[in-house]
């Protein structure tokens, strides 16, 4: 063996020792898989990967996900050996431990070169396709000076088993992404065992099919994982490299077990392993030609990033300008005005319409002002109506389009939207129905848990949908998304209040968003124009009382109309009645008690009404208070048929409200 090969060997091992050792400190997590692909890592960082950890956030690094989190020691001890900021070696004696950037799986926003939050297994998979196609529409704005550079997946066995893989390779290879570059961790070992215990699938097989090159080399071999990585990066498809590794190598009773894959090796294991790779150095201890070696090679990239920075800088004004706002997350100048000016011409000229196509008209003027939008929809654009006259398709063969036809894909269009929302160039949405909430939630979930701006556009959002019955109305939905933490569930009752959520959507730049919108039309309720956001308190009120209010009436979305019908009857009967909107229950808990107790008063009775689970609107109307909903699931009918056999009608609001007077 040259020096130059016991050097890179050598470099791997302090991967492997560095994960040992963490994991058994922190007496929890998973060293097998760093130990395994440490080799694999090692020629990817020191050979190809163009990154700078003096500037972890340079646009045109290329990416690098480990979409097998759980390895996570193998990215923290990357990060520290190369340069950056974070993980410090005490970062690494703190894995696992409270208040460390080390999480056990890797968590965007830690530490810097952690592109995405990844754990959930074959997600980060899934994410980094949007990654990959988000670099494509950067490249094909921006040119070659500015965007040309690949997206790198570390994937495991677990990534590959998980149905969201194959959403994802699947998108991928039907728009050539050739820049996306999986290594797949081959290891043939999961929790329970062997892989044979639960799959007997040829992965390379399944790519290929998907449009994929596919090549498949010895893991530990250094010179074949090189070649095999420039042979990928000569492709003209995206490129999966099955590399064949001992899970835990190095350990020599545990390497290739089961045992190794999440749990400490133990003292004596680890003492063996360090007499088996010859690594006579104690704990976290790294000698200094290996700690030197990685330096150099993080520093590698200073001088590419800086010519990087020379081209930018020559760029034009405007295009300089352009590219910071977006990076940034800030509107365009003239949106607020654009806003206001299409709130106005509702306000004189109201629309009775559905709030999905409500959502297209502000869309359509959204798309003329902010041009960074990527809409899409999971193959169901004609219902979602997420399509302009801006948004031309993006397709394999042409990135400058602004709409992806994600097809029968929900959990990879939400993934998607995730990598294309983390590079920072656009602002995705994407639209399916509701009650397919339930596929794309993970993605939600992690949309959130990483403060990531998504917008998902979920229409037929309640029984009200109608003949396609039970199977596609949602009931629990809403009030589920509304648990989550970080995300804002919006749901307009008009083209005045969708316009105003649509603003604040695209405004939150650390929240994602859901717009739920109807199919049925609903009657515009705002038709005073005014500046102000109003749905930007969460709650607010719409229909004043003839004097201070006996009756204070809840509503959201299409019901909002049914309680103020219901505050006419009252009214008439001689019951002050006011009517609450109740467009954002995320933004009205965020104001201050003084606001809401103007809004909802003492001493008053509450309602709600909503097509939905009645949970959660106690938290407003009280424990004796009225809520009106569906607390079982649909049936298949007319949507006025269903309303009326549910109970959820103003009649039936005004008469359970009587009851508590």
């Amino acid at each position: 063996m040259s020096q130059d090969d016991l050097l890179q060997t050598r470099m791997a091992n302090a991967i492997r020792a560095l994960s040992m050792d963490a994991v058994q400190k922190a007496n929890s997590g998973h060293p097998g898989m760093p130990m395994g692909m440490a080799d694999v890592a090692t020629v990817l960082f020191t050979k190809f990967l163009n990154f700078d950890p003096s500037w972890p956030t340079w646009p045109n690094r290329d990416r690098f996900v480990l979409s097998a989190g759980h390895g996570s020691m193998l990215i923290y001890s990357l990060l520290h050996l190369t340069g950056y900021e974070r993980p410090t070696m005490d970062d690494l004696k703190n894995f696992r431990q409270l208040h460390s950037p080390t999480a056990g799986h890797p968590e965007f926003g830690e530490c810097p070169g952690v592109e995405t939050t990844t754990g959930p297994l074959g997600q980060g998979l899934a994410t980094s396709v949007g990654m990959a196609i988000a670099e494509r529409l950067s490249n094909t704005e921006y040119g070659d000076a500015v965007t040309d550079h690949y997206t790198y997946v570390l994937a495991g066995d677990g990534c590959l088993m998980e149905g969201v893989s194959q959403e994802a390779i699947s998108l991928a290879g039907h728009l050539k992404l050739s820049k996306m570059i999986v290594l797949w961790d081959d290891n043939s070992i999961s929790i329970d065992g062997a892989t044979d215990l639960s799959t007997s699938e040829d992965h390379g097989a399944r790519f290929e099919a998907a449009g994929w090159h596919v090549q498949a080399v010895d893991g530990h071999d250094m010179e074949a994982v090189e070649a095999a990585i420039q042979e990928a990066k000569n492709s003209d498809q995206p490129s999966m490299i099955a590399c064949r590794t001992t899970i835990g190598y190095g350990a020599p009773n545990k390497q290739g077990t089961s045992a190794t894959h999440g749990a400490p090796l133990g003292d004596d294991e680890i003492k063996a392993t360090r007499e088996f790779l010859g690594w006579d150095h104690a704990p976290f201890e790294i000698p200094a030609d290996v700690r030197d070696a990685w330096l150099e090679a993080g520093s590698r990239g200073k001088s590419v990033s800086a010519d990087w920075k020379n081209r930018f800088d020559a760029l034009d004004s405007f295009v300089k300008q352009d590219f910071d706002r977006r990076t940034n997350k800030d509107m365009p100048k003239g949106f607020t005005a654009a806003i206001n000016e299409y709130k106005a011409k509702l306000a004189a000229e109201p629309v009775k319409v559905a709030t999905r196509k409500a959502s297209q008209m502000a869309l359509e003027v959204i798309n003329g002002v902010v041009p960074e939008t990527i809409g899409g929809s999971a193959d169901l654009t004609g219902s979602n109506l997420t399509k302009t006259s801006q948004t031309a398709p993006i397709t394999a063969d042409d990135f400058s389009g602004r709409y992806m036809y994600y097809g029968i894909r929900e959990f990879e269009m939400c993934a998607a939207m995730n990598g294309i929302a983390l590079y920072g160039q656009h602002v995705p949405y994407g639209g399916t129905f509701m009650v397919f909430t339930d596929y794309a939630r993970p993605a939600i979930r992690l949309a959130a848990l990483m403060k990531q701006r998504a917008i998902y556009v979920m229409t037929h959002d309640s029984i009200g949908l109608g003949e396609d019955g039970p199977t596609h109305q949602p009931v629990e939905h809403v009030p589920s998304l509304r648990a989550m933490p970080n995300l804002n569930v919006f749901r307009p009752c008009d083209a005045v209040e969708t316009a105003e959520c649509w603003a604040l959507a695209l405004e939150s730049k650390e929240t994602p968003s859901v717009l739920s919108l109807t199919r049925q039309s609903t009657i515009q309720q705002r038709n005073e124009h005014t500046d102000e956001n109003l749905c930007a308190k969460g709650g607010y009120i719409l229909k004043e009382a003839s004097s201070a209010p006996r009756v204070v009436l809840m509503a959201s979305g299409s019901e909002v109309e049914l309680a103020v019908a219901a505050r006419e009857t009252l009214e008439a009967d001689g019951v002050p009645t006011r009517v609450v909107s109740m467009p954002c229950t995320e933004l009205f808990d965020a104001q201050d008690a003084a606001y809401k107790a103007s809004v909802l008063p003492e001493g008053t009775v509450r309602g709600s009404i909503e097509a939905a689970s009645t949970y959660g609107w106690a938290k407003y109307t009280g424990l004796d208070g009225v809520n009106i909903g569906i607390d079982s699931f649909g049936a298949s009918a007319p949507a006025d048929q269903l309303y009326k056999h549910f109970g959820i009608t103003a009649d039936a609001l005004v008469a359970a409200v009587r009851e508590k007077l």
